[in-house]
């Protein structure tokens, strides 16, 4: 069990990353958490009234597969093999997170203030979480996928589109954290 709930290195987790792109390339899929939204909508009927829904998603239905599979992984990891004293951030970040009214994990994988139930109890706070989902949605369709699938698949299927994108998600990142997120906070 301590095999499970320790920290591995980074190696371990790229190298199956890698594993499981070449098993995708040899069947000829591409790897996306997007494009699974996509597919629940198609299956929800609304390729009726918007034609961009109007799709083949039983073509998908391995990926729909993949998603039920991280969100089970995640909480099975979070739940029953995280061990979060091996969580260690650096005390400058906390410093910093601190005068954001942020508070540390203090033991935990997150924040409380940024990924508890306490964001649903202010406006504010609730409207910059659905501001920022619809952000994230437009954003992963004007891009033409999400992170995950730029990032992992585009790249390792050489896409320049995909790298551009990559670089934009961390432009667009750096930017957020070090000039909007202390303007919003």
């Amino acid at each position: 069990m301590n095999l499970l709930t320790a920290t591995w290195h980074w190696s371990v987790s790229g190298f199956l990353i890698g594993l499981v792109m070449l098993c995708l390339l040899y069947f000829g899929k591409s790897f996306g958490m997007s494009t699974n939204l996509r597919s629940m909508c198609s299956i929800a009927g609304l390729g009726k009234k918007v034609p961009f829904f109007n799709w083949d998603w039983k073509s998908q239905r391995w990926n729909l597969v993949v998603v039920l599979g991280a969100m089970l992984g995640g909480y099975f990891a979070t739940h029953f093999l995280s061990d979060p004293s091996n969580v260690s951030i650096n005390p400058a970040t906390i410093l910093k997170l601190n005068k954001l009214g942020i508070d540390a994990p203090n033991g935990k994988l997150l924040p409380d203030t940024l990924f508890g139930l306490e964001v649903f109890q202010t406006p504010k706070k609730l409207f910059l979480l659905i501001f920022g989902g619809f952000l994230i949605g437009f954003g992963s369709r004007y891009a033409g996928g999400c992170t995950s699938g730029h990032a992992i698949s585009g790249l390792s299927n050489f896409q320049l589109p995909s790298l551009k994108a990559v670089i934009g998600f961390f432009i667009g990142g750096l930017i957020m954290v070090n000039f909007i997120f202390p303007l919003i906070f």
